[in-house]
Parts: C-alpha cells; sequence; structure tokens
C-alpha cells in the first residue's frame, strides 16, 4: 500500500504508463476520505500554455527512481476528466472521475470520497 506521507515527496515526479509512456507531472494526491489512504493522483498534462490536470487512480501503482508508474494506458489518462491547474474537484464531479476507470462509486450527494492532501 502506497503511503500518503510518501507519495507527497513525488511531486513533479514523471508520471508513466503500463507502457513506460511518459503522461505527465504528477501535481497532487488525493485520499479516499473513508480511509485516508492515497487513491488519485492529478497529473500535468497539455500544452505548456494550456495545461490540465487529469485524475488517475493509484490502484497497481509502483514507483521507481524518479517516476510513478500506474497501470492504466496513457490514452486512458488523456481522456479522463480534469480540472485546471488553478481549480479544484467539485463533488458533484467526482463521480465521473470513478466512472472513467470503471470504479465503483456510491457516496451520498453531500459526501465526498476525495480529498486533496
Amino acid at each position: 500500500m502506497l503511503e500518503a506521507r510518501d507519495i507527497r515527496e513525488w511531486r513533479g515526479h514523471d508520471v508513466v504508463d503500463a507502457n513506460r509512456k511518459k503522461i505527465g507531472k504528477m501535481e497532487a494526491v488525493y485520499v479516499d476520505t473513508r480511509t485516508d489512504q492515497p487513491s488519485f493522483l492529478t497529473v500535468q498534462v497539455g500544452l505548456p500554455t494550456r495545461h490540465r490536470l487529469v485524475f488517475v487512480p493509484l490502484d497497481e501503482a509502483t514507483v521507481g527512481p524518479g517516476y510513478v508508474r500506474i497501470a492504466r494506458t496513457r490514452a486512458q489518462v488523456k481522456d479522463a476528466p480534469s480540472i485546471a491547474t488553478d481549480g479544484e474537484l467539485l463533488a458533484r464531479d467526482e463521480e465521473a472521475v470513478f466512472t472513467h476507470y470503471d470504479l465503483p462509486y456510491q457516496a451520498e450527494p453531500t459526501e465526498r470520497w476525495l480529498a486533496r492532501r
């Protein structure tokens, strides 16, 4: 299991897909509010003048020197829900992140499953 205190140190590291293709740079970690365990990363992608942050699940992620490898393809991540680099994930948008990766999500409308750390 990836520990939140360790993963925060990876900010700015490359995030690569299962085939070791670079996706972007890690920006932040989001924890599951029910367990306080790392659940998603945000990864900075896009053109230098039009960066955005996409959400990437940490299930089956591995860490190497200077990178975090995820168990998803680059194409799947590029099409994931995103926020502006200075934005925040709204409660009403959480479900779309989980749905994109075929992950279960059954939070109540006022309940948050993800919190940035």
